[in-house]
């Protein structure tokens, strides 16, 4: 059988062996529109090894006997589908309704919006994944944390903070990229990073990286609403940037937008929360 990570996991769980979710299948052609793997992948000669797909935090069966014994579990210990890494993050956060939106602070940044509409682009590496029935919708920058690890160090990037004034827009115009390259939310494989001129006040120059990543940002989630997706109401915050309360306000008078820290950000409290559903 074709299995994913979690699919295996689970196996060992619950012993069925064949069982995928359909965020997991997505990666391997399930259309999770139509509910079913599309007739070209089905008349392949390797299409017997595809797994059976049901939606995420679904109930597959008892937790098997022996590990049942083993780790003490009780006898009505069910196990449910799973999902992947990034969706359970955004589960964590708990943001429910369509507008509601994630975004990743990371070495990257990756924005994930809850929307009533399915939106694919691959210029811009856009694609949705299905959540019951909304689609959470994704795109990934390759602005964010990385660039700002390689001109600060942790401790200067909380001494300076403290100095920035968030209400004040940064005159500073950057496009701050580790590499050269772009797709989302400007598909251009041949972008240069632009991180000149740089003033002479460390405080300023950080102000206006921090302001650029927020612009990018707010074009990111402007590009999705032009791609027909639901408008942006809200926006929670994951990853190591989150912590940066004075990129959080900047980012809030940027966007335009109520910006928070998400109170929980671990995939593992979101697999958790599927599971709670699954047996609910």
């Amino acid at each position: 059988m074709l299995l994913h990570q979690a699919d295996w996991l689970l196996w060992l769980l619950h012993g069925q062996l064949g069982v995928s979710d359909y965020n997991n299948a997505l990666k391997v052609g399930y259309d999770p529109e139509a509910d079913s793997y599309p007739d070209w992948l089905l008349s392949q000669p390797y299409a017997q090894l595809l797994p059976m797909v049901k939606a995420p935090g679904t109930s597959i069966g008892h937790l098997k006997g022996d590990i049942r014994t083993q780790f003490g579990f009780s006898e009505d210990c069910i196990v449910c589908t799973g999902t992947t890494d990034s969706i359970a993050a955004f589960l964590a956060a708990r943001a429910t309704k369509p507008g509601k939106a994630v975004t990743s602070l990371g070495s990257t940044l990756a924005i994930k919006l809850l929307s009533t509409t399915r939106i694919e682009d691959a210029r811009y590496g856009v694609y949705s994944h299905r959540l019951d029935d909304k689609w959470l919708v994704g795109g990934a920058s390759n602005t964010g944390g990385a660039v700002l690890k390689e001109n600060f160090s942790d401790e200067q990037l909380e001494k300076l903070s403290e100095h920035i004034n968030p209400m004040e827009a940064s005159p500073l115009d950057y496009y701050p990229l580790k590499s050269v390259g772009e797709r989302f939310p400007v598909a251009n494989p041949k972008m240069e990073p632009r991180l000149h001129p740089r003033p002479e006040s460390d405080v300023e120059y950080l102000h206006g990286i921090l302001e650029s990543i927020a612009r990018i940002e707010a074009k990111a989630y402007m590009l999705l609403k032009d791609l027909g997706a639901t408008q942006v109401d809200e926006v929670f915050t994951a990853g190591g940037g989150a912590k940066n309360e004075k990129w959080t306000k900047i980012r809030e008078r940027v966007l335009g937008l109520p910006v928070s820290r998400a109170t929980q950000t671990e995939a593992a409290y979101g697999a958790a929360l599927l599971a709670l559903k699954g047996c609910q």
